[in-house]
């Protein structure tokens, strides 16, 4: 792809995919002059102020939640592995037989 000169951004962008769903929400006017001034100072319209704003959040939650439940489960996983590991079942002894043997 080539590259301007300017801080390497493309030249060349794809479209992005159809717009197929409609999102439709209820302001305040305290809420429509804030967000429209944000939307202004970034150069943005309203719609895509919200809507990128929505789905930075979003994927932020999901990734935080996601990072709790991973981390609890996988921790308690790892500390009762150190705690009392396992003794090796019969495909880690063939396995690391093979391994003897083939290093010898």
């Amino acid at each position: 792809m080539r590259q301007t000169a300017q801080r390497g951004k493309p030249l060349y962008r794809r479209a992005p995919p159809p717009k197929t769903y409609r999102f439709d929400a209820r302001l305040n006017e305290e809420q429509k002059l804030i967000i429209q001034r944000a939307a202004d100072l970034e150069g943005r319209t309203l719609t895509d102020f919200v809507l990128q704003s929505a789905q930075a959040a979003a994927e932020h939650t999901i990734e935080r939640r996601a990072r709790l439940i991973l981390d609890a489960r996988e921790s308690e996983v790892f500390a009762r592995a150190i705690l009392s590991p396992a003794e090796p079942g019969p495909v880690l002894r063939k396995a690391a037989r093979d391994y003897r043997e083939k290093t010898r």
